[in-house]
């Protein structure tokens, strides 16, 4: 379905150099699209790309507008080129997506005391405990488990295949991708005599509104208090988040990150791939952690951080590597030796 870039400016805003009647179908890449498509320009780096797009219309900032002369196709000039983007894209998704109907597919097993809203979806083979409520418009596709009195809020969606397990809550317009498994056992046992004893998890998961969680990520309830994840957090995939942890809100997790229990994390917080959190420390707002770096200890100031050791060739690295492990031997030696060079001057002195 075609819309008018006159249209697109009234939906997101920007301010439109071109024919507000040209029509337009989706967004594509800046080397792919074509006299029907959108172009973005967020990286200024692309700029040679784009003057050469042939896209009905390009989405870019001030300063690329005014230093992109070649260009002869519609500008839609905004202060952030990647969120308009966004928006629109969104946009032209759901325009193509057939809506769901509401109710409950013959093959699911709801339970009687159940409370299912009647705007939302349940698919096929879908499992939904005694004591659960899902909220208006909430859609559960295929293969989900939803635990005993769990709560789905508004318009949140599961993807096909996600468990929810009891007592775990979620906010309005959620998505948890497919395979994700919220409120299993967090990792708890007491040792005695050299064997391990469960403790039982008895707290729940708690999760905002606006929260993206990825394929396979994990959350585990509390043992005693509840997992906290607060509104806007954005977990991608891979991800496994231990018990008592709490999310700040804002926050985002790039794929595989762990964060080990007990973990407090602050709001508008990052974290790069891999990057691994110790548990029971602190972490304040607004820190940003880069990726595959080790966060052993409470980070009590906002900033960027960065904890790896850059790749090398094998031998180079495995000579670092005996450098490192020596540095503590290297150390003494050069406090002794210091301590020698002081005494010998102080030898002098006293000639």
């Amino acid at each position: 379905m075609a819309t008018r870039l006159g249209e697109l400016i009234e939906r997101f805003g920007g301010q439109l150099r071109g024919n507000p009647d040209s029509e337009v179908v989706a967004i594509a890449p800046l080397d792919r699209a074509g006299s029907a498509d959108i172009g973005f320009l967020s990286n200024s780096k692309l700029r040679a790309l784009a003057a050469h797009s042939h896209a009905a219309a390009l989405v870019l900032s001030p300063a690329d507008d005014a230093e992109l002369i070649a260009y002869a196709g519609a500008r839609i000039v905004t202060a952030n080129p990647y969120a308009w983007f966004a928006r629109a894209a969104q946009y032209f998704v759901a325009l193509r997506t057939p809506p769901l109907e509401p109710g409950v597919h013959p093959t699911a097993a709801v339970h009687p005391s159940a409370q299912v809203h009647p705007t939302a979806h349940v698919g096929a083979h879908v499992t939904v405990e005694a004591g659960a409520v899902l909220k208006a418009g909430a859609v559960i596709d295929a293969g989900c488990y939803i635990g005993r009195a769990a709560v789905v809020g508004e318009h949140t969606h599961f993807f096909a295949n996600v468990s929810f397990h009891a007592e775990c809550i979620i906010g309005a317009r959620g998505i948890v991708h497919s395979g994700a498994v919220i409120g299993g056992d967090g990792f708890g046992f007491a040792v005695e005599g050299g064997t391990y004893i469960k403790i039982p998890q008895t707290g729940s998961v708690v999760i905002g509104d606006d929260v993206d969680i990825g394929s396979n990520t994990t959350i585990d309830r509390g043992a005693l208090d509840d997992t906290v994840i607060e509104n806007g957090v954005k977990l991608d995939n891979l991800i496994q988040i231990g018990h008592n942890c709490r999310i700040g809100a804002h926050t985002v997790m790039a794929g595989c990150v762990g964060v080990a229990g007990s973990t407090r994390i602050g709001k508008h917080c990052t974290f790069g791939g891999a990057a691994m959190i110790n548990g029971h420390i602190e972490i304040a707002d607004n820190v940003h952690v880069t990726a595959a770096t080790m966060v052993p200890n409470s980070l009590t100031e906002p900033g960027r951080y960065t904890g790896y050791f850059p790749v090398g060739r094998n031998a180079e690295w495995e000579r670092n590597a005996v450098l490192v492990r020596n540095l503590s031997g290297m150390r003494e030696k050069l406090r002794a030796l210091d301590k020698a060079v002081k005494a010998l001057h102080m030898e002098r002195q006293n000639e």
